[in-house]
């Protein structure tokens, strides 16, 4: 097995450490699609904290929350396969064009910012188990970074996926387009980190020469810690494993490779992550060095239904409207 020292020598070592790099319905576009030209742009700018935001829904907007809070970095969240099979669309049903969120990547870029676009997710089809082949996904996967001019990739994991053929399609992501791609994956527990599937899939991964950003959905775990300590641990915990996939690379690199992201608010497993626990995680990665920081979501990032049940549009605590934006913006917006 290759190791993550080795892998960062290829051609993609630039633009993988550090991870480099988010209105009213608006009118339709009457520029030419996206072109080579227009792809060799990105990435721009080095991204170090990328909250995701549900692009499916209308509001808040991209520029709505970068002229609230300066944070101009996001992750757009999810593309998925549709009824058509292997046909990227936003929430497996908005074309990847459509005008709406395609200006408000095009606005937020004139502000300085730029974007990750994330499939997966919880709920289906995954474009990854709708494409038969990895030309056909790799395909797939240029036709949604073109969309929106990105070159940042996130692989949501919460469902099996043929693996080896999506690990096959990312490297040669990698190689033809120096593409940042990351893996974000389900923690099984703060002692022992990444499930067992999630580990398989990074040794994919390496397998087939891949360095992603590693990234722990540290979110619906059981712990008995208090609930900041135990997104860290879970963290940590996933460094280890991930020094053993890359058993050669050295500590900061492996720090360098890893993103963490909790869910703002009330989780479904009864936590609650709140505001103290956003400043202790900004403050870990911060000494830590890591490469990316991340949450769910923007668009719970408001105080509208304290005490309630967990919400889609508001993180159920009682908090100022994108508060926690404001807090991890501090590792680096």
């Amino acid at each position: 097995m290759r190791t993550l020292a080795k892998l960062l020598t290829a051609a993609v070592a630039a633009a993988l450490l550090p991870w480099a790099v988010v209105a009213a319905d608006a009118a339709p576009r009457t520029e030419a699609p996206r072109t080579e030209a227009r792809q060799a742009e990105a990435p721009r700018a080095e991204i170090r904290t990328a909250p995701y935001v549900d692009i499916t829904r209308e509001s808040p907007t991209l520029p709505q929350i970068a002229e609230a809070t300066g944070q101009k970095h996001f992750t757009l969240a999810f593309v998925l396969g549709s009824s058509a099979g292997c046909d990227p669309r936003w929430g497996g049903e908005l074309p990847l064009d459509d005008p709406r969120i395609v200006e408000q990547v095009d606005q937020l870029r004139a502000m300085g910012g730029d974007v990750i676009v994330a499939s997966g997710g919880a709920l289906g089809p995954y474009l990854e188990n709708t494409c038969g082949s990895a030309d056909e996904l790799l395909a797939a996967y240029k036709k949604t970074l073109d969309a929106v001019g990105a070159n940042h990739l996130d692989i949501d994991v919460e469902a099996s996926i043929p693996q080896d053929m999506v690990n096959e399609a990312l490297a040669k992501l990698q190689a033809e387009r120096q593409t940042q791609v990351g893996y974000t994956l389900r923690v099984q527990s703060d002692d022992t980190g990444l499930d067992p599937y999630s580990v398989q899939v990074l040794q994919s991964a390496a397998a087939h020469g891949v360095a992603p950003l590693v990234n722990p959905m540290a979110m619906e775990f059981g712990s008995g810690r208090p609930w900041g300590d135990a997104v860290i641990a879970a963290a940590e915990s996933t460094l280890g494993q991930m020094k053993q996939i890359w058993p050669d690379a050295g500590d900061a690199e492996l720090k360098a490779q890893l993103g963490i992201t909790p869910m703002i608010g009330r989780n479904y497993n009864g936590k609650i992550f709140d505001q103290s626990h956003a400043r202790q995680l900004v403050d870990w990665a911060g000494a830590n060095r890591i490469g990316l920081l991340s949450f769910w979501s923007a668009g719970r990032d408001n105080g509208g239904c304290p005490g309630g049940p967990v919400s889609p549009e508001c993180s159920s605590i009682e908090q100022g409207d994108f508060e926690f934006t404001n807090i991890f913006k501090g590792f680096g917006g």
